[in-house]
């Protein structure tokens, strides 16, 4: 295991825009970072493309993703974001494509953040667990309309100005990060932020939801540490736009 130490995260942005796949993907592992930042004053949206309809096997689509959409918004609250946005894409069948960029370049472009946030559009976990296609088609569409949302000749129809103001892209759960935030006093919200997805999380494993998340959080926390000069930390490997 490679102990080459992660670079502090920037500081000097205001306004972040986190854009993933599925209510709870912000949930393992980034909302601790983003309970840091939302206490120094920081603005987070979150922009979610499915409801999660898919996500759990005893609940017919119509009804889960009600269920999954609330439980992205009390977990959101609990890190002190209250925007949270869904683009009603299908779970489980995301397409890569003009119509995703297009979305996420409007959201961006009515955002305006500095800093977007996203998860691991890579094929694997740890090249070992194959990612799921709609983590990639997201993760992969972000990265692009990160870009796409500067450029007035492209989806000049969106609602909204086009924002260059973009700086950064950060990629959380990636296998190669470059950069990390302390969480040492977002660490306990991280975990609560996964304990409000209760339903999905009983459907999952018969662990109780506070011991499947602070196993799952600490633990990651704490692997990051000895990269971090110690201190438990989120991960993610930084694009400057």
């Amino acid at each position: 295991m490679t102990t080459d130490q992660l670079e502090p995260m920037p500081d000097d942005w205001q306004r972040a825009l986190a854009i993933v796949a599925h209510p709870d993907d912000l949930e393992y592992g980034c909302a601790s970072a983003i309970a840091t930042w939302t206490d120094a004053g920081r603005e987070v949206a979150y922009l979610i493309a499915t409801r999660g309809e898919a996500g759990i096997d005893t609940l017919e689509p119509a009804e889960c993703g009600p269920v999954r959409e609330r439980e992205e918004r009390a977990s959101a609250a609990v890190v002190g974001v209250s925007r949270v946005e869904f683009l009603d894409h299908q779970d489980g069948v995301i397409e890569y494509g003009v119509a995703l960029r297009r979305d996420i370049a409007a959201a961006i472009r009515r955002h305006r953040p500095e800093l977007v946030i996203t998860l691991n559009p890579d094929d694997t976990w740890g090249g070992t667990y194959w990612n799921t296609p709609d983590h990639r088609a997201v993760g992969r569409a972000v990265l692009d309309a990160a870009g796409d949302a500067g450029n007035r000749w492209i989806f000049p129809d969106t609602d909204a100005e086009p924002w260059n103001g973009v700086r950064w892209v950060a990629v959380a759960g990636t296998d190669s990060p470059t950069h990390a935030v302390d969480v040492t006093d977002g660490l306990e919200r991280g975990v609560l932020s996964l304990m409000e997805h209760r339903a999905y999380i009983e459907a999952l494993t018969d662990e109780s939801p506070e011991t499947y998340a602070r196993d799952l959080i600490e633990g990651f926390a704490r692997q990051t540490a000895e990269r971090f000069g110690g201190r438990p930390a989120v991960t993610f490997r930084l694009f400057a736009k």
